[in-house]
């Protein structure tokens, strides 16, 4: 018996070729223009530090560092031992003007100090942190610039060292 060999047909498809021409159209435009934009893009890192519970320099001025206590009736500033000013909340809302006028009248009497500390209630809205925060590293002050009906503003630096923690 004879056999026989069947032989499939190879049907020889059509090769694909991948084109990549659009793709790199894309690339030529799309990289210039990340890097360009990317120059104007910058994160700011405020450094922080936990405040310690350990002794500091010995005499009183040194050992001056106030603190910013935070809670839900209002601002106490205190120097770690007592408190110097109790700042109560305005219509429900903290008073921040308040706050940065204190701070402004702390710098003034200990220009020395860099460093402060912000005591937070564990309730306390994280924006409320961060606006603090701000009032305590620095202040804007006016400055006269000559154009009427413009006003500029100068920041000027308070306490630079800020240390974050939670409220006794």
């Amino acid at each position: 018996m004879a056999r026989r060999h069947h032989y499939k047909r190879r049907s020889k498809k059509p090769s694909y070729e991948i084109d990549v021409t659009t793709f790199l159209n894309l690339m030529v435009v799309l990289i210039p223009f990340l890097l360009i934009t990317a120059v104007f893009s910058r994160m700011t890192i405020v450094e922080l530090t936990l405040p310690s519970s350990a002794g500091g320099p010995s005499t009183a001025e040194e050992s001056f560092q106030p603190e910013v206590v935070v809670r839900e009736d209002g601002i106490e500033i205190t120097n770690g031992k007592a408190v110097i000013a109790a700042i109560p909340n305005k219509d429900g809302e903290f008073d921040l003007q308040t706050l940065s006028d204190f701070m402004v009248e702390l710098k003034q009497t200990y220009p020395e100090q860099d460093a402060a500390s912000v005591l937070m209630e564990a309730q306390i809205p994280y924006d409320y942190l961060i606006q603090i925060m701000d009032i305590v590293r620095s202040v804007e002050v006016p400055v006269e610039n000559g154009i009427e009906g413009e006003e500029e503003y100068e920041l000027f630096a308070l306490f630079s060292e800020i240390s974050v923690g939670d409220a006794p």
